[in-house]
């Protein structure tokens, strides 16, 4: 009579949820935030240095973050048409006049 065997579980795997930290740039819409998020990329040929910067839409359920403050954001599905990062924590609060407001 033949035993049967039992097959181990495969390992789960978890997804690494991408996350990044930036600057509130905006908080004028409910339960939004503006995030910019600023990296530096070398040019192919000539080797120096660029700023690139890049700005999402992030949700907010709670309205916490303010201009300037700096924040943790993780990427997810999609919330609506623009936005799919949610905020994760409040890293340092900032100062309004550092996130460029009311500049003319």
């Amino acid at each position: 009579m033949a035993q049967t065997t039992q097959k181990a579980a495969p390992p789960q795997r978890t997804a690494r949820v991408q996350t990044r930290v930036g600057r509130v740039t905006s908080d004028v819409c409910d339960k939004t935030i503006k995030v910019q998020t600023d990296r530096l990329v070398e040019h192919l040929k000539y080797g120096k240095y660029q700023r690139r910067r890049t700005v999402v839409h992030v949700h907010d359920p709670k309205n916490e973050a303010k201009n300037g403050d700096t924040v943790e954001i993780a990427a997810c599905r999609p919330i609506s048409k623009t936005k799919s990062w949610r905020l994760v924590r409040i890293v340092r609060r900032g100062d309004e006049s550092a996130a460029g407001v009311g500049r003319p």
